[in-house]
């Protein structure tokens, strides 16, 4: 009975064991029943300790790894806040390109104080009041945003808004109706065509990049796509340096200084400002290149004629 008891007590505690440790580690030695309970215990501490030595050397080898990382990381970034100069500073740029523009709306609204509504050009006052509506809501989803240069272009388009008041009072008092009245139905074309574009542009942006045409379809869904602000604010750009081309022999008289000088500025700032943004705009690059070229054209004949003549 005595030997009996004693294989029963045996029994129970190698299978104790057994499950203890199977609990803790699934690699843990399987205790067969016979043998001396003592001596498996030995043996199952000892593949504990290894195990719970092996588990706490690679944490610490993690720990170890995960500190290099960072550590790598922060020199990384330390050293590329090293390389970053006012050359391809998104934020200087940016905020230069903004003050520009608010050089334009201090343009317009020294132009309304201060010079005659016959110096106005329809052509420009119109076109800029469709750039800065466009750059506004542009100044809001570029990547880094900027509501500095939203800021001067909301101000812009009150500022040309009153400009062409002026302008049309001057010329009904001047007995213009005709060019007034083809002002205004070209005005209501424009706003027309831009009212369909904003509601049918994305039905039929859908329709392209669903249809699956190859090259025509990966332009319509492109960041920088003709069916997003990133394109159309830059064409609207276009128009301001068309117009300049179109008036290259204006009489100097009617150049406003003022708003050709943040013209010319804005131009030299927005031809860097459109290679750090995101998405990364050519277009917007290529335009204000020919904008600050037909504005300083306009601004060195006013220059030459009212300082060195």
């Amino acid at each position: 009975p005595w030997n009996h008891q004693q294989q029963i007590t045996t029994m129970i505690a190698a299978t104790t064991i057994s499950r203890m440790a199977s609990s803790q580690a699934p690699k843990v030695l399987r205790l067969r029943l016979a043998g001396n309970t003592a001596q498996v215990q030995v043996k199952n501490n000892n593949y504990m300790k290894r195990y719970f030595s092996d588990k706490t050397k690679e944490a610490a080898n993690t720990t170890a790894k995960e500190s290099t990382s960072s550590t790598t990381a922060t020199t990384a970034a330390k050293e590329e806040a090293k390389k970053t100069t006012w050359w391809n500073n998104t934020a200087w740029w940016g905020t230069a390109g903004a003050m520009a523009g608010w050089g334009m709306s201090g343009a317009a609204i020294y132009d309304a104080l201060e010079s005659s509504p016959e110096l106005i050009s329809l052509n420009m006052t119109g076109v800029l009041l469709v750039y800065s509506s466009l750059f506004a809501r542009w100044a809001f989803v570029v990547k880094p945003q900027n509501l500095l240069l939203a800021g001067c272009h909301i101000t812009n388009v009150g500022a040309q808004m009153n400009q062409l008041r002026r302008a049309v009072e001057y010329k009904k008092e001047n007995g213009k109706d005709d060019e007034v009245d083809d002002i205004m139905k070209k005005a209501g074309a424009t706003a027309a065509a831009g009212a369909a574009c904003v509601l049918g542009g994305p039905m039929v942006q859908s329709a392209l990049v669903n249809a699956n045409l190859g090259f025509v379809s990966s332009i319509a869904a492109a960041e920088a796509g003709p069916f997003t602000v990133h394109f159309w604010a830059p064409m609207s750009k276009w128009m301001i340096s068309g117009a300049s081309f179109l008036e290259l022999d204006r009489p100097t008289e009617k150049i406003s200084l003022a708003q050709y000088t943040a013209l010319t500025m804005t131009g030299f700032f927005f031809s860097r400002y459109a290679l750090l943004v995101a998405p990364i705009n050519y277009t917007l690059c290529s335009v204000n290149i020919a904008l600050f070229g037909s504005s300083a054209w306009h601004l060195g004949r006013k220059i030459k004629a009212d300082f060195l003549s």
